[in-house]
């Protein structure tokens, strides 16, 4: 079985399906960035801000300022770049560096598309997607081929294939499958849609798109793997994904997925879309069309092999992180990041800050508005990693005006997907005795749910 596997693997594939989505997921990217700066959302969330909230052991990587425009620009560029197949290795390089960079700079803004982007520029850059259509190609007769190793098209399926399965067995819980939560609430904010908003507030609605979400999520994978059932998939693919664009404020993450689900269909399709393209771009297309089978040096093959292994195993482990924590992961959201779990909660939350000097016993309140955006407020409010990190941060701030012997705690209250708001940090604990670290936080009082 074993053998059979290694097998499959190593037979020789169409390279058309990586110069695709080489094309595609570049220009997307290209696109993204563009949008970003358009909507000014680079000073309103990484220039603007007084302070920003790490990520754990990340918490070297800092907003550099103005600056932050030029790496803005970097990325774009690389992005570019890669796309067309020009210095494929330096720009994917320079890309996956400069967006996971910008991705890490405040945990704040994090996004499942944002952590699926850095993943997929991480796996180009050793898979050789430049060697088909690509201006390096055109240029270098030596490195043009048609055809590569299955191996490298299959990661790029796997990948996918991880995200749609996660994010599937994330919804078969109580609030998505028997409570149509949080979709209800979200659905009866669409009613003044025209057309199909007078019945956004119907119950079957709700439940047809929760079990339909999770069948969708859980299933579509293998009927786009089978040839027989793939043009029908990728029907539903486009319902779905354009349908979600349409009701939720979800940026460029439908387009993503649906360029990404393309890598399922044949070498033949995406062969003729590239054809189109040279058509268009007036470009001969059959001195790509050589015969020749991309191999690359051993040792380069092996450490390929490594890396995507270590990787895999990863991806499959990081998801189940959350299962190690007691309670809630909704509530305690401890190793909800990185998971997959996509859009599968509504929480609204209030955090009240009292700093009290220890020795004589007196105490204010925090005017949260004075030191975070609106935005940042919103985000702090809901996770007690960024309670205690905003804690220390108040407290830096405090003494640098001469105030000493700094105890500060928080009086927070939440409400996870409609239910009765309740206490979410324990209001006892001193906020500047912890710290944020992967250990359970049993400073998170329990989630009462009847």
């Amino acid at each position: 079985m074993q053998q059979q596997v290694i097998t499959y693997l190593n037979e020789k594939t169409m390279a058309a399906p990586l110069a695709v989505f080489r094309i595609l997921f570049g220009l997307l990217m290209v696109f993204s960035l563009i949008r970003f700066w358009y909507y000014d959302w680079i000073a309103k969330f990484y220039i603007l801000p007084k302070t920003h909230f790490h990520y754990y052991g990340f918490e070297w990587v800092q907003v550099p300022g103005n600056w932050t425009y030029l790496l803005f620009i970097i990325c774009g560029f690389s992005a570019l770049f890669f796309a067309i197949g020009f210095k494929y290795r330096i720009s994917i390089v320079v890309f996956f560096l400069s967006f996971s960079y910008i991705e890490l700079m405040d945990k704040t803004t994090y996004l499942n598309h944002y952590y699926f982007v850095s993943l997929v520029a991480f796996l180009l850059i050793w898979i050789p997607a430049h060697v088909h259509f690509s201006v390096d190609a055109h240029r270098n007769s030596t490195l043009r081929c048609e055809f590569v190793p299955r191996w490298y098209l299959t990661a790029l399926q796997a990948m996918i294939s991880i995200v749609y399965i996660y994010a599937g067995l994330a919804k078969l819980n109580k609030d998505w499958m028997l409570d149509a939560l949080p979709l209800s609430i979200w659905l009866r904010s669409k009613v003044d849609l025209p057309l199909i908003g007078q019945i956004m507030d119907e119950r079957w609605l709700h439940f047809m798109f929760s079990w339909g979400g999770a069948l969708y999520d859980l299933c579509i994978v293998f009927f786009l793997i089978w040839s027989r059932t793939r043009i029908f998939a990728f029907v539903i693919v486009l319902f779905f994904h354009l349908m979600t664009k349409i009701l939720f404020p979800i940026g460029m993450f439908p387009y993503l997925m649906i360029t990404a689900t393309l890598l399922f269909f044949s070498g033949e399709f995406h062969t003729r879309i590239l054809k189109g393209v040279s058509k268009l771009c007036s470009i001969s297309y059959k001195k790509f069309c050589n015969g020749i089978s991309f191999r690359s040096e051993k040792y380069m093959q092996n450490l390929t092999v490594s890396v995507f292994t270590v990787f895999f195993l990863l991806q499959v482990l990081i998801p189940l992180r959350g299962f190690a924590y007691p309670g809630n992961m909704f509530w305690t959201e401890q190793g909800y990041r990185f998971s997959w779990r996509v859009m599968l909660m509504e929480k609204t939350a209030y955090a009240n800050f009292k700093v009290v000097d220890s020795l004589s016993g007196k105490r204010f309140y925090v005017q949260n508005e004075d030191f975070l955006t609106a935005f940042q407020q919103k985000q702090m409010a809901t996770q007690a990693d960024f309670m205690i990190e905003y804690a220390h941060y108040l407290a830096d701030h405090f003494e640098s005006q001469g105030h000493e012997n700094l105890q500060i705690f928080v009086e927070s209250y939440a409400s996870l997907n409609g239910r009765k708001s309740q206490v979410y940090m324990d209001p006892n604990v001193d906020l500047l005795t912890l710290k944020d670290d992967w250990k359970h936080r049993s400073y998170i009082k329990a989630l009462k749910d009847d």
